[in-house]
């Protein structure tokens, strides 16, 4: 009896130190999915001030605003208690709305101009909807070319010199067409000049585009695509964006 006590005991310890530990890392941890909700907004909010210096006073003004008019209008008609909490409960939700816009914003300013950034916006495209796969193909100049699976069918993004990208374009749309067959392959080039999708519109012009499939017929064509990616040699390409100054890559440094 006194052994069994002492290994359940042991276990017990086990346990209790696997548990702290786990909680250490997350607290330690970068990656949203190990923080919690009120981290989440912290640090939401510490990233994008840094781009947006003005926040503070729009989450004050989106927050207070509703109270004041609610309170303003309570005034006349006798029921400011009441209209006040309405405002309040309006108040909260339309800040939170105002962070994580502004959020997305500083998000494409912070990695404008980045090598890879494509991925950014492809990562904000509906993840039940949209399957995407950054740098399916690229070249010695670091032009690449990401795809998303969807209800469009296959979108091919461009990303790097006009000129040289719409080549490399060309070639993985026949690719594709080959593995395909009739499902719509559209090519999108993103950069910031006249007739390209810059990075800020590329999800919203990705998620504009007209439906050609259905959810059952967006599964074939992924399992489809299986075949062609296993026959591709391995990219040399880091994954995520990549500052493309020295700057950017000091400050990629001390954000590991």
């Amino acid at each position: 009896m006194n052994e069994a006590k002492q290994r359940a005991k042991e276990l017990e310890n086990q346990q209790k130190a696997a548990r702290k530990a786990a909680k250490e890392r997350r607290r330690k941890s970068n990656n949203p999915a190990d923080m919690g909700t009120f981290r989440q907004i912290k640090e939401a909010y510490k990233v994008t001030k840094e781009y947006q210096p003005a926040l503070p006073w729009m989450l004050l003004g989106a927050f207070v605003l509703p109270i004041v008019i609610g309170l303003l209008i309570g005034w006349f008609v006798d029921q400011m208690l009441w209209l006040g909490l309405l405002g309040l409960f309006v108040g909260l939700p339309l800040a939170m709305f105002v962070l994580v816009n502004q959020t997305k914003k500083a998000t494409f300013k912070r990695y404008a101009g980045q090598t890879g950034s494509a991925e950014v916006a492809l990562s904000m495209l509906p993840k039940k909807k949209w399957l995407s796969t950054p740098a399916i193909a690229a070249n010695r100049q670091m032009d690449a070319v990401h795809r998303t699976v969807g209800p469009a069918g296959i979108v091919l993004i461009g990303e790097g010199e006009p000129g040289r990208v719409r080549q490399l374009l060309a070639s993985e749309a026949k690719k594709h067409q080959k593995i395909a067959y009739e499902v719509p392959v559209t090519t999108v080039v993103m950069g910031e000049r006249e007739g390209l999708v810059p990075l800020d519109k590329l999800a919203d012009h990705i998620k504009k585009l007209p439906k050609k499939l259905q959810s059952h017929e967006v599964a074939e064509v992924r399992s489809r695509l299986k075949a062609l990616d296993s026959i591709r040699p391995k990219l040399p390409m880091p994954k995520g964006p990549v500052p493309t100054s020295m700057k950017g890559m000091r400050q990629g440094m001390r954000g590991r």
